[in-house]
């Protein structure tokens, strides 16, 4: 979906960018990745470090579409994504995700781009509402962004570092905006995004309990689950009425 959703709204003529981690399991070369310099050459700081930031985009053929890839050396260049070959998470997948929030809300602001919606579709982009409505807060390019987040059932097993909370507070965000990242689990995680999110889109058609109790719970506009054969018209519709708050034409 993080490709199906994007691809339909440049076929209505929407103008739209494609933003993802460069995992090491990514051939550089068959898909013609190449450095963007005038975007790289920033540190981020996460956790008191300085983490250099390479921005690398590619073209889906056919589509007419960029993506841009986050990579780092440190954080991207495994060839895993997110558990080691033994299956157990990798110890710094947050400290990943802090990066990759980060290091997109960072090379919008280079691309000097304001979107009208930020789509977020899986859980290590789940800190980017997040650090918008915070971090970023004032940030005048987003002032009239709106933040979708889609809520998948695939998550993770288990918790990321234990540290996590202390990690975000670090960049200065408020206690009670990371409440729930005292216990960094997949639900608290996407609680977290469904908090400071302006929308939210159930992405699959069975997702954990809890996150389905707690989005009916949230006073915001939400979007039941869409198969990819249906999603189109839906998500256009909640987009442009539900999202950006549009009139309908009669």
């Amino acid at each position: 979906m993080s490709f199906e959703a994007p691809r339909m709204v440049n076929n209505q003529g929407g103008q739209i960018r494609i933003f993802m981690p460069r995992f090491g399991n990514i051939n550089e070369r068959r898909h013609q990745l190449h450095e963007v310099i005038r975007l790289s050459g920033m540190n981020l700081v996460i956790n008191d470090l300085d983490m250099p930031l390479i921005i690398k985009v590619a073209s889906i053929p056919k589509e007419r579409m960029q993506v841009y890839f986050i990579d780092n050396e440190d954080y991207f260049k495994r060839k895993a994504t997110f558990t080691d070959e033994d299956g157990n998470l990798f110890e710094d997948n947050d400290e990943r995700a802090i990066f990759f929030a980060k290091g997109v809300i960072e090379t919008v602001k280079k691309l000097n781009w304001a979107p009208d919606i930020i789509h977020v579709h899986g859980w290590l982009a789940s800190l980017l509402p997040l650090y918008l409505r915070n971090y970023y807060g004032n940030e005048p390019l987003f002032k009239t962004s709106k933040i979708v987040t889609s809520v998948y059932g695939k998550g993770f097993d288990g918790n990321l570092d234990e540290e996590m909370q202390k990690k975000v507070l670090f960049d200065g965000l408020e206690d009670d905006t990371v409440a729930h990242l005292e216990t960094p689990d997949y639900v608290n995680i996407m609680k977290t995004a469904i908090d400071n999110s302006d929308a939210v889109i159930q992405g699959s058609a069975e997702i954990p309990e809890e996150l389905k109790t707690y989005l009916e719970s949230v006073e915001k506009p939400k979007l039941e689950f869409k198969s990819k054969e249906e999603f189109g018209q839906a998500y256009q519709d909640f987009y442009t009425y539900e999202v950006l708050k549009e009139k309908k034409e009669d």
